[in-house]
């Protein structure tokens, strides 16, 4: 697929916008990091709002394509781990996931799209998709009867701030991975039903 003057200029707005967050982003420098005059920025865009509104329009598309919030459920607990593991990698992995949580730490305070977008991405998207997943494996006698959203918001908060601690500390991925799925495993060994083995 061609990556469009737009796909660039998008792109390395999500790198300056991450980096020196949207007051600290001015067009002459976006302009000139892509090769680019002002002007010609201008003629794909109107304004640096234009550019932020058109940058988060595709961040919610990468997001949705990336993370299916109904997930096949898992039919084991041993694929919970796995499916849990599998999100976590590709969430410390994925470049543009990274710049995008960069992004919404720091322009989350600021209001509007990117406060929505943190909380959605942060806590109540993966929130949902466990309920979900949590309510399922409860019906089918996997897990032991609980609140699923409760349960869901016991695992995906401890698991969101390894995460984040992960982008302060990117020397200790390995480690942090690993409390991860120690984490994942103490939890689903806590709730796994007496008939799952």
């Amino acid at each position: 697929m061609e990556v469009t003057t737009k796909d660039r200029i998008l792109d390395e707005a999500l790198k300056c916008f991450a980096e020196n967050g949207y007051n600290g982003t001015n067009l002459r420098d976006l302009a000139a990091n892509l090769g680019l005059s002002k002007s010609a920025l201008y003629k794909h865009y109107n304004s640096k709002e234009d550019i932020w509104n058109a940058m988060i329009d595709r961040i919610r598309n990468y997001y949705n394509a990336n993370f299916d919030h109904h997930p096949q459920i898992p039919e084991t607990c041993g694929e919970l781990l796995e499916l849990t593991m599998q999100l976590v990698g590709f969430t410390i992995h994925d470049p543009r996931i990274i710049l995008t949580r960069r992004l919404l730490m720091t322009e989350q305070f600021r209001g509007g799209q990117a406060s929505e977008l943190a909380s959605e991405y942060f806590l109540n998207g993966t929130k949902r998709m466990f309920s979900e997943i949590f309510r399922n494996m409860i019906e089918d006698g996997l897990l032991k009867r609980d609140d699923p959203e409760l349960l869901a918001l016991a695992y995906t908060a401890p698991i969101t701030v390894l995460i984040h601690q992960c982008d302060r500390e990117r020397d200790r991925e390995p480690e942090i991975t690993e409390q991860i799925g120690a984490f994942a495993r103490h939890f689903i060994e806590t709730y796994r039903a007496d008939c799952e083995k």
